[in-house]
């Protein structure tokens, strides 16, 4: 009921008059939004809806098949006359005289049937049905996957969002900084202290990080545009986001961690769906050398003159066995193209079990080097901190040139924009690992 009102209140919001208040999402809410409005995420679940109701077209071949025909037919074939006479109980002893029997006038016939076919023995039905199950299945697991990746993408665009912001903050600071330095240039300069290259060289300072922020400010636009677009909303929106700086709590990587992502990564249970089908494909091919046994009634009405009436009645009934027992060994090629597609499938799922440990492992290791990346920039931040405000007073006394404060300014903002970057990729670091172990929805939404 909650999402459902967050969802009104979005849609509400981005059709709301220009000027509107921004919508401030947190994390969980846009992930929570791009589950239920993204259209890729939609598309798979209607893709998973057609495959369930191929399981259904697969049960219906147990059931009986009961069809209606009206047919009306004329000829003055002798045998075709001769059938529809007897079908209609009209013949007569007339009809065996030798000239109506090589030259009979134009005869026709209407006739009304029902029919019934229904299957006792079909060896091929079972596994049909199990390999339709398991396309059901795997569809099922695409949409799985699917939701499982747009979220993740939605955690790294949220995370864009965030990141962009930050450098705009970055950005901003960075031009207060230089128009700091390029009034002490011109304080300097106008109490003939200072030089007029240093002035200028300031001025150029000032031109180039205002270009960076104007970029930092476009960045911050163009990654809310992706995120609207990820979580089902216009491209022009009025969002915003909340921030997220909260801990993943990760356990440490142990073989119980190992074999709980075994069992939950999606490309696993995809592989093993395509092995358990490949067995059905394989017991098919199989199939295909036993006989096939149904049963089969009919009622019909025949007459002259108007469909849907009888001058005669009859009906039929019974029962069918066949075995091929022969074609061109056809089954033979069949049953090798299965047993080869078995081994197949037997052999993805090795390697995808192999990939997926190494993956797990490599987001663990990645994370604990942006964990340790995050602390060393942290420290440098504030060495180049000190180191700006160390130049800046030994300028201001004439002890140090322009052109080291500038260097060391320049030093600050990547440092600055190094720690937004290295903020932000140890968090996608610990959803790297959710996303690894097959669990970062679960996760994600507590």
């Amino acid at each position: 009921m909650s999402r459902l009102i967050l969802i009104c209140a979005v849609l509400f919001a981005s059709v709301a008059a220009a000027g509107a208040e921004t919508l401030k999402l947190s994390l969980k809410d846009a992930l929570g939004m791009a589950l239920e409005n993204n259209s890729r995420i939609k598309a798979a679940r209607f893709t998973s809806q057609a495959a369930a109701q191929g399981v259904q077209s697969a049960n219906s071949r147990y059931l009986p098949a009961l069809s209606f025909e009206e047919t009306l037919m004329a000829s003055n074939a002798p045998v075709n006359t001769f059938m529809m006479k007897l079908d209609e109980g009209r013949f007569t002893n007339d009809d065996f005289l030798i000239k109506n029997l090589n030259s009979p006038a134009t005869t026709h016939n209407f006739k009304t049937a029902l029919s019934l076919q229904q299957p006792l023995f079909v060896p091929s039905l079972s596994p049909l049905k199990e390999m339709a199950v398991k396309d059901a299945q795997k569809t099922e697991l695409e949409l799985e996957a699917t939701r499982e990746g747009i979220a993740f993408q939605t955690f790294r665009t949220y995370l864009e969002v965030q990141k962009a912001g930050a450098r705009l903050m970055a950005a901003d600071r960075a031009v207060v900084d230089a128009r700091e330095n390029m009034r002490l240039a011109t304080v300097r300069t106008a109490t003939g202290v200072g030089l007029r290259s240093d002035e200028l060289r300031a001025r150029t300072h000032l031109s180039s990080v205002e270009q960076l922020c104007i970029s930092a400010r476009n960045n911050v636009t163009l990654a809310r545009m992706r995120l609207a677009q990820l979580i089902g909303l216009p491209e022009d929106a009025s969002i915003g986001i909340m921030g997220f700086s909260g801990h993943l709590s990760i356990a440490p990587l142990s073989d119980q961690v190992l074999g709980n992502a075994l069992q939950n990564r999606i490309e696993i249970r995809q592989s093993n769906t395509e092995l358990e089908k490949s067995d059905a494909a394989l017991r098919l091919a199989r199939s295909e050398y036993l006989p096939t046994v149904g049963a089969f009634a009919s009622y019909q009405l025949n007459a002259k003159d108007a469909p849907f009436t009888s001058d005669n009645d009859a009906w039929t009934a019974g029962v069918s066995l066949k075995w091929n027992l022969f074609d061109g060994f056809r089954r033979g090629s069949e049953r090798k193209r299965a047993l080869s597609g078995q081994s197949a499938a037997r052999e993805m799922l090795e390697s995808t079990t192999q990939e997926v440990r190494y993956q797990l492992k490599e987001s663990y290791i990645r994370r604990e080097e942006a964990a340790k990346r995050l602390e060393v920039t942290r420290h440098a931040l504030l060495d180049a901190e000190e180191t700006v405000r160390l130049l800046a007073k030994r300028y201001e006394n004439s002890l140090a040139t322009l052109v080291e404060l500038l260097d060391a300014q320049t030093a600050l903002n990547q440092t600055r924009a190094n720690l937004v970057d290295t903020e932000a990729g140890y968090i996608l670091a610990g959803g790297q690992v959710y996303y690894m172990m097959g669990t970062f929805v679960k996760e994600m939404l507590k």
